[in-house]
């Protein structure tokens, strides 16, 4: 293992302290030490406070992206571990305004879990709780399966739009309505290249060969739906596109707004590569793009590969991705 670590057992709260320190004004922990992020400025009275978490190793998923317009809190776990029952209550407790708490998060088994106990915990300290569940990536499982499918970047979407909802004090049914619309119109898709190490393991999650990628890795190294010899970036684009389109039809006048996401190694010179081809593609199907993201969005470390993700878009949709939002990581 190569790293630029001090004891691996501290990466996380090390982590936490930089990016705090380097960012107060988007950033602060809601108690000393503890892994949980809030905005500078929470909780905002009378707003609908917008929660989410998950394991670190994959930032700005899920932290970096609290800030103005986008969420208001985060528990964050160990390397690619889900946070605790408490921290993500502390999360909830702390970005609570007054005007209830929305669940965002993707669809893994231990989130899901610890999401469902705290909300349940807050229940009882009469804090009204909603849930919305990411299940964009389409290698996971059919679309007659689709609650079965892990959530990934399609979160980057759903965090902007309802973030802008609630920004506007919209109540809590009308933000998780928007959230659940936004997830519902995500489809996602990735390919891996290398592994990346987990500090506390120390060695390579997985092994594949020099010459080889996985197409339809999970960004924890979860199976895919093929291993084989290494494609150009324009095969490996058009199968992507292939499937998400297949998933989520699109006619000739439609809108959408694309993500071609670095898994972490991926440099954005070879991003810029893929998205040529799916933006000439779109572009030949009669598809308007909006708002292009192309860049590191949800990463898995330092693992090299890349995702692509599709929202398609309504002039609600459209109109909630254009407004203002401000992170270390976004800016709108």
């Amino acid at each position: 293992m190569k790293k630029l670590l001090n004891d691996p057992r501290k990466f996380v709260d090390e982590m936490l302290d930089g990016l705090c320190a380097a960012h107060p004004e988007y950033y602060r922990r809601a108690a000393p030490g503890a892994r949980v992020i809030v905005r500078a400025d929470a909780p905002i009275k009378g707003k609908v406070a917008i929660v989410s978490g998950g394991g670190s190793g994959h930032l700005p998923i899920f932290t970096g992206y609290v800030g103005r317009g986008l969420l208001d809190g985060c528990a964050i776990g160990e390397v690619f571990s889900s946070p605790s029952v408490e921290q993500i209550a502390d999360a909830m407790r702390a970005a609570n305004g007054g005007a209830g708490v929305l669940r965002l998060y993707g669809n893994y088994g231990g989130d899901c879990m610890n999401f469902d106990m705290a909300g349940e915990i807050l229940e009882m300290e009469d804090i009204p709780s909603t849930t919305v569940l990411l299940t964009d990536d389409v290698a996971s499982a059919k679309p007659a399966e689709r609650q079965k499918r892990r959530g990934v970047a399609g979160m980057v979407f759903a965090y902007k739009m309802a973030g802008a909802k609630a920004a506007a004090m919209a109540d809590l049914a009308e933000v998780t309505r928007v959230a659940q619309k936004t997830a519902d119109s995500c489809r996602s898709m990735g390919a891996a290249l290398t592994s990346c190490t987990v500090p506390l393991a120390g060695k390579p999650t997985f092994q594949i060969a020099e010459d080889e990628m996985e197409m339809g890795m999970g960004i924890h190294g979860e199976p895919g739906v093929w291993r084989g010899k290494l494609r150009s970036a324009d095969q490996v684009a058009a199968e992507i596109m292939d499937k998400l389109l297949a998933d989520q039809p699109l006619v000739k006048g439609d809108r959408i707004s694309i993500l071609v996401n670095s898994f972490g190694a991926t440099p954005p010179e070879e991003l810029y590569i893929l998205y040529r081809y799916a933006a000439a593609r779109l572009k030949d199907a009669g598809i308007t793009i909006v708002m292009p993201l192309v860049g590191r969005y949800a990463t898995s470390m330092e693992m090299a590969g890349i995702s692509f993700t599709i929202c398609k878009l309504d002039d609600e949709l459209e109109a909630l991705l254009k407004m203002p939002a401000a992170c270390a990581f976004w800016k709108v």
